[in-house]
């Protein structure tokens, strides 16, 4: 918490400051409903005066009409001013929740680190609305200093002793509460944390049920959740307890408080220093200081579980970038991409001064023995993370002298384990096609058919108008990964990166996709990660990574022959 303290504090005056015009408005007719509401008790004393003590008959009547205005002021003013908190409230946690999935779905990545998408789920929703609950907490909490500020004054009219019982005691009660808050912002960012983490691991749970089913791994996730959830839920209870005492201890307080003020307006009373219309009012008023103190009670729980939330959505907004987001203007500009790939002395993760040229054109293999340096050199070449030591370079242009769009444009990595979107099948093939103008119908008919996504189309009840649930949990796994692999053809990039594409289908299946990805990609640099013999068989040649380098380069046929490493890692 403490690290976060300061960028914390910078998000909720971010919320706050960006809904000024609703802030104010509110602030205003919520001080105004404050101010009339604290004149009622006066009111009605000066009416008991005239009416009861003097038996003026007309000045009672006058003075009833004038209670009768304010009470219509107090309506209108309440009714629009918690309508103007109320919209900087969901408004503020709306710009906090777009900032949010900004940060998330940026290019530069970084903000899903240590992370699970579940958790993400939780900062953008429950802390960015507790973080905007903060707008109507200001709201509640001006109006309700300006009902204390009215009270003491009209007191300090009646009496002075009166009024600065309330002037001087209202600071310290609201600083005691003020202490009393501090245990529940702990315990409010350790509930969310678990909170968070149960999501997390719901969802996480969720999308493998059909492979945790599959494995008899049933028992092991229940328990693994259950585990999870019960930290979750001891975690509220015990923020729970701690918004509670803290309720209790305030109203013991207030209660005390408000005793005090109507045991000495008793006293002055019974010594004729104040008449029965003052009494009437300083009672009134005391009853009425209820409703200011116990809202300063609930605007401190706010505030406390804003702070937590806001320490939260900073750590995620202020996360570090995995890359640079590379030249705005002025950087170098892809005119056409012929795709020459070209590293040197690459250095990152398991991956140790890997030199590989490809050529514009050419289908390329590659083969890792270990999944590790398969899985660097794709976040190097998508650029999810910049290398520690060496170049990959674009047509002679080193990546990091690209724009993050540009380059994702011109060159694709389609990762193992991409997800489908809810939508039907068509609208998750064109996906990538839209995004980047190479949608035409001959372009995703034949991307459908490279990738066998054809015959996933005829088994479906709607063929490409078959909706598609969310991350595509209604298809089959080897149905996915077709889907997957023709949104990542239909986008027809100059330079695509494969990612073992066909481990979920048959040897039939499989072959016929490598004679797709051959045809269809032709004349166009493609690289395939893979130990598939199939996909390997169709390539121009095959690069072997063994321990962290490029152990050896040439045909599929001759590396299985000539290399033992290769044939182990293939053919195992």
């Amino acid at each position: 918490m403490r690290r976060a303290d300061l960028p914390g504090r910078g998000v909720l005056w971010r919320a706050v400051a960006g809904q000024r015009r609703d802030l104010v408005v509110g602030a205003v007719l919520a001080m105004a409903h404050q101010t009339g509401e604290a004149l009622v008790p006066v009111l009605i004393g000066v009416a008991v005066e005239r009416g009861v003590v003097e038996g003026d008959l007309a000045g009672l009547l006058r003075w009833l009409g004038v209670l009768a205005v304010v009470y219509v002021g107090l309506s209108v003013s309440y009714r629009y001013g918690a309508r103007a908190g109320e919209r900087a409230s969901v408004t503020a946690a709306h710009r906090l929740r777009t900032d949010l999935i900004g940060r998330a779905l940026a290019p530069e990545g970084g903000a899903d680190e240590g992370r699970l998408p579940g958790e993400l789920a939780t900062i953008a929703t429950e802390d960015a609305r507790r973080v905007g609950a903060v707008a109507m907490a200001l709201v509640v909490g001006l109006a309700a200093a300006t009902g204390l500020a009215v009270g003491a004054v009209v007191l300090l009219r009646v009496s002075v002793p009166l009024g600065l019982l309330v002037l001087l005691g209202t600071p310290l009660l609201l600083w005691l509460v003020h202490l009393l808050s501090k245990p529940l912002e702990r315990r409010s960012e350790t509930e969310q944390e678990r909170a968070a983490r149960a999501s997390s691991v719901a969802a996480d749970l969720v999308a493998g049920l059909r492979v945790l089913k599959g494995i008899g791994a049933e028992q092991a996730a229940v328990a693994r959740y259950r585990r999870v959830s019960g930290d979750s839920l001891a975690a509220t209870l015990r923020a729970a307890r701690a918004e509670a005492w803290q309720s209790g201890v305030v109203t013991m307080l207030t209660g005390a408080f408000l005793a005090l003020v109507v045991l000495v307006g008793g006293r002055l009373a019974a010594r004729g220093d104040i008449g029965l219309g003052e009494l009437v009012s300083c009672v009134a008023l005391a009853l009425f200081l209820i409703g200011p103190l116990s809202e300063f009670s609930w605007v401190n729980a706010q505030l406390a579980q804003g702070r937590a939330s806001a320490a939260r959505i900073a750590e995620v907004l202020d996360a570090e970038r995995a890359v640079s987001a590379g030249p705005s203007s002025g950087g170098a500009v892809l005119h056409r991409v012929e795709g020459r790939l070209r590293l040197r002395g690459l250095s990152y993760g398991s991956l140790r001064a890997v030199d590989l040229d490809i050529a514009p054109g050419e289908t390329v293999g590659v083969v890792a023995t270990d999944p590790a340096d398969a899985s660097a050199l794709l976040r190097c070449l998508g650029r999810r993370a910049d290398p520690d030591a060496g170049t990959v370079e674009l047509d002679g242009t080193h990546l990091s002298a690209l724009g993050l769009a540009e380059l994702r444009t011109a060159l694709l990595v389609a990762e193992h384990d991409a997800d489908l979107f809810e939508g039907t099948v068509l609208d998750n093939v064109a996906a990538a096609a839209s995004t980047a103008g190479a949608r035409t119908d001959t372009t995703l008919t034949a991307a459908i058919t490279a990738s066998g996504t054809d015959e996933v189309v005829r088994s479906l009840p709607d063929g490409l108008d078959t909706a598609v649930t969310a991350r595509g949990r209604s298809l089959s796994g080897g149905q996915r990964q077709r889907v997957a692999l023709a949104r990542a053809l239909a986008a027809d990039a100059p330079v695509l990166v494969l990612h073992e594409p066909t481990t979920a289908v048959d040897a039939v299946t499989e072959a016929r996709i490598a004679a797709g990805i051959r045809g269809l990609r032709a004349g166009r640099t493609t690289v395939v990660v893979t130990t598939s013999p199939a996909l390997l068989a169709v390539t121009d040649r095959v690069v072997l990574l063994d321990g962290g380098g490029v152990a050896a380069s040439g045909g599929h046929e001759r590396l299985v022959h000539e290399c033992a490493a290769y044939r182990t890692a293939v053919l195992a």
